[in-house]
């Protein structure tokens, strides 16, 4: 029973594109692992910009400097 967790930030992520991605997800376990799609779980946990981070910098921090400069 595969889970998968996908995380990205809560901005701009359609619903067409959370089915690509869990479609996409599903078919990857299917085709490198042999594992029935219907036993594979996708989750996406869509994170505030302002919780995720990197380089010691929130992204929404980092958005905004790269806007203005």
């Amino acid at each position: 029973m595969p889970y998968i967790l996908i995380q990205v930030t809560d901005d701009g992520v359609t619903q067409d594109q959370k089915d690509a991605l869990i479609a996409g997800a599903t078919d990857l376990m299917v085709k490198v692992l042999n594992k029935d799609p219907e036993a594979t779980f996708v989750v996406i946990d869509e994170v505030n910009p302002d919780n995720w981070g990197h380089g010691g910098e929130a992204v929404s921090r980092r958005r905004r400097r790269a806007a203005a400069g």
